[in-house]
């Protein structure tokens, strides 16, 4: 086991762990200072029994969305630290550092490359003072789920500028999706003190484990709406949204915090 996921798995027994109320006041306090959440559309700090209820948190003020359907919204509170078309196969986790889309999503998803050279792509970075539900970004059928295990680095700036392929060594879900005929993908990157990333509709996927057995899923009749909770991760991390060639416009977002309900992209 690489030592990222042996720290991820220590400090996710921490962070599930519920300390005696007065104790995890404390913690959930000293976090929320310490990060700079903003807690206005969440329940008060107080009242989360662990570190991971408090990640993990759920909106109490139903969040606004863009209803339109010819739009994508983000699926995530995030900052995009890429954006772009893609050159064949290769997209960018950082400026100056590239990855095969093909390596990421890997030999599972072979039938498709074709349809997804020249295509289009976002990275949604997740801070650890973010929201990290992550949501439906259109209506679409789900198609296929695919569990890659692997490392799990950090996925923050600095990491992203000096490990190489860093997507496509780390942990990752891969959910193959279409909408109106039209095919993208969305990876769920896993990363250092992430304990878990889980999904509502799938209670089978059970990442930062000792199998390296890839594993895949695949369904034929769930059908997601736009602004569904598909799950969360349990503490930040990363999303890359891949499209298929010409069925998206995407908005030019590089650089810049996003909201989950947000557009960021024309069908």
């Amino acid at each position: 086991m690489h030592i990222t996921n042996l720290i991820s798995q220590y400090f996710g027994k921490f962070a599930k762990k519920e300390f005696p109320t007065f104790i995890q006041k404390i913690i959930n306090a000293s976090y929320v200072k310490l990060m700079g959440l903003n807690m206005s559309e969440f329940k008060n700090a107080r009242y989360y029994k662990s570190l991971n209820d408090l990640f993990t948190r759920e909106l109490i003020i139903k969040r606004e969305i863009d209803t339109d359907i010819n739009t994508i919204i983000s699926p995530t509170d995030s900052l995009i630290t890429e954006c772009g078309i893609l050159k064949d196969d290769i997209a960018l986790q950082i400026k100056g550092m590239e990855y095969s889309v093909e390596e990421l999503l890997t030999f599972y998803c072979t039938d498709n490359f074709e349809r997804l050279k020249d295509g289009s792509f976002m990275n949604f970075y997740l801070s650890p003072k973010d929201y990290h539900r992550y949501h439906a970004p259109c209506n679409f059928k789900l198609k296929k789920l695919i569990h890659v295990p692997g490392k799990l680095y950090p996925v923050n700036l600095k990491y992203l500028n000096k490990e190489f392929e860093l997507f496509v060594q780390n942990e990752r879900v891969i959910l193959e999706c279409e909408n109106n005929g039209k095919l993208f993908y969305m990876v769920f990157v896993g990363a250092l003190n992430v304990g878990q990333m889980v999904f509502e509709f799938e209670n089978r996927v059970e990442t930062n484990t000792d199998t390296k057995e890839i594993k895949v899923y695949t369904y034929d009749n769930i059908e997601i709406t736009k602004g569904d909770c598909l799950g969360y991760f349990k503490m930040g991390s990363t999303v890359v949204m891949i499209w298929e060639k010409d069925s998206v416009q995407i908005e030019d977002l590089l650089n810049q915090n996003v909201r989950f309900g947000q557009k960021i992209a024309k069908i």
